[in-house]
Formats: C-alpha cells, sequence, structure tokens
C-alpha cells in the first residue's frame, strides 16, 4: 500500500469491482480513453493486472480517499503495451471518476506511483501513452516532468478510431 497526503492506493480486492466498473462504464471517464467497458471487460481487466502482479510485481492500485474509504481511481504501473513504441518498457497510467477531477488527485497518485517505481525498479525511465486527443493527461505528464518522445498508431483500436492516434511521453529516472 502507498500512502499520500489525501490518498491511499492499495491493491484491488473482490469488493472494489463495482467501483472501478462504474469508471470503466462511464463514458465521460471513458471519452479519451477507449470504449466503455461491459462489466465482462472489467473483469478481464482486473485479471490482467493481476498477472502483471503476478509476473512482474507491477499493476495498478484502486486510489481511495484516506479520509474515507472511497474508490475514486485507477493508477500505477504496468509492462508498456505489446505492439507500441513502449513495449516492455515501465509504464504509467491513471484514470479517476469525473466527480474527482481538478483536484489534483491524478497528479498526486501519479507522483506516488512514479516514486514506488523509482525505488523498487531500475528502470532509465518510465513511460506514458495516450490517445493524441487526450489534452488532460498530456498536460499531467507535463505536470509530471515527462517529455514527449512520439507518435503513433495504436495497433489496439481499428483504423477509423479516434483513439488509434497516439502519442507517448517519457520521464527520466531522477
Amino acid at each position: 500500500m502507498i500512502e499520500t497526503a489525501r490518498l491511499r492506493l492499495r491493491v484491488p480486492e473482490a469488493g472494489d469491482f463495482d467501483a472501478l466498473h462504474a469508471l470503466w462504464s462511464d463514458p465521460v471517464v471513458m471519452r479519451d480513453l477507449g470504449p466503455v467497458k461491459t462489466p465482462a471487460h472489467s473483469e478481464a481487466t482486473l485479471a490482467r493486472h493481476q498477472r502483471y502482479r503476478d509476473s512482474d510485481g507491477l499493476g495498478f492500485w484502486v486510489v481511495e480517499l484516506r479520509d474515507e474509504p472511497v474508490v475514486i481511481g485507477f493508477c500505477g504501473l504496468k509492462p508498456g503495451a505489446p505492439g507500441t513504441p513502449i513495449e516492455g518498457e515501465l509504464e504509467i497510467g491513471w484514470m479517476f471518476a469525473s466527480a474527482h477531477w481538478g483536484q489534483g488527485y491524478a497528479q498526486e497518485a501519479a507522483r506516488a506511483s512514479l516514486d514506488w517505481g523509482w525505488a523498487n525498479r531500475d528502470a532509465a525511465h518510465i513511460v506514458a501513452i495516450t490517445a493524441a486527443t487526450n489534452q488532460s493527461s498530456r498536460k499531467l505528464m507535463g505536470r509530471l516532468g515527462m517529455t514527449w518522445f512520439t507518435d503513433f498508431d495504436h495497433p489496439g483500436f481499428p483504423f477509423d478510431s479516434r483513439w488509434r492516434e497516439s502519442t507517448a511521453y517519457r520521464i527520466v529516472r531522477p
């Protein structure tokens, strides 16, 4: 578990499914991330992150408020997506319920995740990707000290998808 001034980042538990699925099935939250998920897709996402934990000691954490155990997001580190310029790299990512946007929670959780990565991995850098249209994530990447390094077509989306045109950022080990 990781604790910050306002947040707790922890491994997902069975009781977190409804809150996480609410994020993944919310069209506002998913607007710049990908298609909304069905319950089966949400279960598959949690299973994939459990495999990352089992095989690499990585995987996103549930983000909840320290003062009250309310799940507000999903953030952490994972192996970079296959078939992309970050394949095999250490990738950071985040998503938060829209009611918690604009309050600095994503930056706080991402900084804690970066700190954990530097302390527990020997990676020379940590990377992030997002849809080119996702200006909020791109701005956060900049605030975290990440810099752009390439644009690419994400193979996980169809050619006509608004999420296919993607961009990648990195931050070098301090």
